[in-house]
Parts: structure tokens; sequence; C-alpha cells
């Protein structure tokens, strides 16, 4: 069974910075077509990043582009997002998802809140 768990949500001021995690189980991260989703309030998600299997690459949305990214750690079975010069747009909540097998998995969710 897939889980994705997302962690590293939290408050920050426009400029500043933040990590969110993704501890995956059921799969094995560094294996598999890994994401980064948001959602606004009142809005539709939005993609922000993705990582292949192996050594495949990354892409990333146009609004973070040169601001977050996207890695991820054999060790842990994790997927990390590095948020840096965030702005009050970056605000919403932030999905993990996983690409395993024919199906679409996603976490719960963290909530991200840029404001001054």
């Amino acid at each position: 069974q897939v889980q994705l768990k997302e962690s590293g949500g939290g408050f920050v001021q426009p400029g500043g910075s933040l990590k969110l995690s993704c501890a995956a189980s059921g799969i094995t991260v560094v294996s598999s077509h890994m994401s980064w989703f948001r959602q606004a309030p009142g809005k539709e998600r939005e993609f922000v990043a993705r990582i292949g299997p192996g050594g495949s690459g990354t892409s990333y949305g146009d609004s973070v582009k040169g601001r977050f990214t996207i890695s991820r750690s054999y060790a842990e079975n994790t997927l990390y997002l590095q948020m840096n010069s965030l702005e009050s747009e970056d605000t919403g909540t932030y999905y993990c998802n996983v690409f395993y097998r024919g199906h679409q998995h996603w976490g719960q969710g963290t909530q991200v809140t840029v404001s001054s």
C-alpha cells in the first residue's frame, strides 16, 4: 500500500524559506516519478516540481523556477522541496504525488502560508 505523508509547512514572511518533506512507504522514492503540487484557496491544483526515477532529471513550474528545488533521499525514502524567496502567491496546501503502477497517489497535504 502506497502512503505519502507531507510535513514541514508553516507560516513564513515574504523572502523566507521552508523545506517540505514527504515520507513515503510502499514505494521506493529514488525509483519513482514523484511530484509536488499545490492548491491555493479557490484555485485549481497547480504543478510545482517533478523528479524522475534514477537520474532522469527534474522539472519545475514557471512560477517557482530558480526559487524551489526538488530532491530526495534514498536512505530516508523521502521527497523534499526546498522553497526559497517565498512570495505571498506561494501560499497554499502542498501535496506530494507519485505515479505508481498506473495510479496517482497523493498525500494529505501540508499548509504553507506566506504573509507579512
